[in-house]
C-alpha cells in the first residue's frame, strides 16, 4: 500500500504516513456516502505523487521524550509500535533493535533542494519503531541546548542547521529574510529554516539558552549570530548602531538584529561561526 500523498510505501493497517505524516485512508472502504452496490474509487498506487503544498496533517501521536545531557546535550525518544520520527542523515546515535530505517528526500527533490540551501541535507532518514517502547537517541553537533517546540501552535523560523529531528508530520523548509538590509546583516544570512506543519520538532541552539516572549510591539535588539529562532509572527530586522563612535569603538559591529513581537524568541549566548574564528588563531599551523 501507499501514501495517496507523498507515494511512500507503507505497512498494511499504517495510520499515519511515515514520510509525509499524513492521514493514510483505508483502501478496502470506499466514500461514507456510497450506497449499497456501488464500487469503491479507484485507489492511487502511483508512487511518485507529490504532496501538495496545502496538504493538512492529521493529529499527530503524543511523543515520550527526554533531553539531557546539560551542556552536551542529546534527546532520547521512545516510539511506541508504528511511531517514527526523522532526522538528516548521520544524526542518530544510538537506538534499540526493534526501529528500522529508511532513507528518502521527505517532501520530493524540490523540498530536498530547498533543506540544503537552508544547511540540511538532501536525503532524511526516517526512524520506524516495530515494536513497543523502542527508544532512539539523537544528540547535538555541538556543546549548548536542544529546544523541543510543538509547531502546530505557530511554525518557528531557526537559524541555519538548527533541525535535529521531528515528528513526520513536521515540515523543514527554506526561509527566505524579508529585506535586503536583514538578509546581509540580520547575522543570519537569507536563507533561514522554517518548521511548520504539526507535532513536535527538535532544534540546537549555541552555547546557553534564553527564552523571552515579546509582547506586540515590544522590540529586542540583538547582536549578529545570537539569535536561534524566533516564532514566525516576530518581526525579525536589522538596524544600524548609532553614533559614530559606538560604529568605531564599540565592538558590536555597524548593525544589530532587532525582533519585535509578539511571538517568543530563543537567544544563544554564542554562534558556531564566531566560536570557530576565535580558536582559528591558536590553532597549529604545520611548518617546513
Amino acid at each position: 500500500m501507499f501514501c495517496q500523498s507523498c507515494g511512500k510505501q507503507l505497512n498494511e493497517g499504517t495510520k499515519f504516513c511515515t514520510s509525509c505524516g499524513k492521514p493514510v485512508s483505508n483502501p478496502e472502504s470506499g466514500p461514507v456516502n456510497a450506497g449499497p452496490g456501488v464500487p469503491p474509487p479507484p485507489v492511487q498506487q502511483n508512487p511518485y505523487v507529490q504532496q501538495s503544498p496545502s496538504a493538512q496533517y492529521g493529529p499527530p501521536e503524543p511523543l515520550n521524550y527526554k533531553i539531557f545531557g546539560e551542556n552536551l546535550p542529546a534527546v532520547s525518544i521512545r516510539l511506541q509500535a508504528g511511531q517514527s520520527i526523522y532526522t538528516q542523515s548521520g544524526g542518530m546515535t544510538w537506538m534499540d533493535s526493534g526501529i528500522s530505517m529508511q532513507t528518502n528526500m521527505q517532501g520530493g527533490l524540490m523540498k530536498g533542494i530547498g533543506r540544503m540551501f537552508s544547511g540540511e541535507s538532501l536525503f532524511m532518514a526516517t526512524y520506524t519503531a516495530n515494536a513497543p517502547d523502542q527508544e532512539i537517541v539523537i544528540a547535538s553537533a555541538f556543546p549548548g541546548h536542544i529546544v523541543a517546540v510543538d509547531v502546530g501552535k505557530c511554525p518557528v523560523i531557526a537559524q541555519k542547521s538548527a533541525f535535529l529531528c521531528a515528528q513526520p508530520s513536521v515540515t523543514v523548509s527554506a526561509y527566505v529574510t524579508r529585506g535586503l538590509r536583514a538578509g546581509l546583516f540580520g547575522g543570519e544570512g537569507f536563507v533561514m529554516q522554517r518548521l511548520s506543519g504539526a507535532g513536535i520538532v527538535f532544534f540546537e541552539v549555541d552555547g546557553s539558552l534564553v527564552e523571552r516572549t515579546l509582547a506586540p510591539g515590544e522590540t529586542v535588539k540583538v547582536d549578529t549570530g545570537n539569535v536561534a529562532a524566533f516564532e514566525e509572527t516576530v518581526q525579525y530586522s536589522a538596524e544600524m548602531v548609532k553614533g559614530f563612535k559606538n560604529i568605531l569603538f564599540g565592538g558590536e559591529g555597524l548593525f544589530l538584529t532587532t525582533l519585535t513581537g509578539p511571538g517568543k524568541v530563543w537567544l544563544q549566548t554564542m554562534s558556531m561561526s564566531e566560536f570557530a574564528k576565535g580558536i582559528i588563531p591558536f590553532l597549529p599551523t604545520s611548518s617546513r
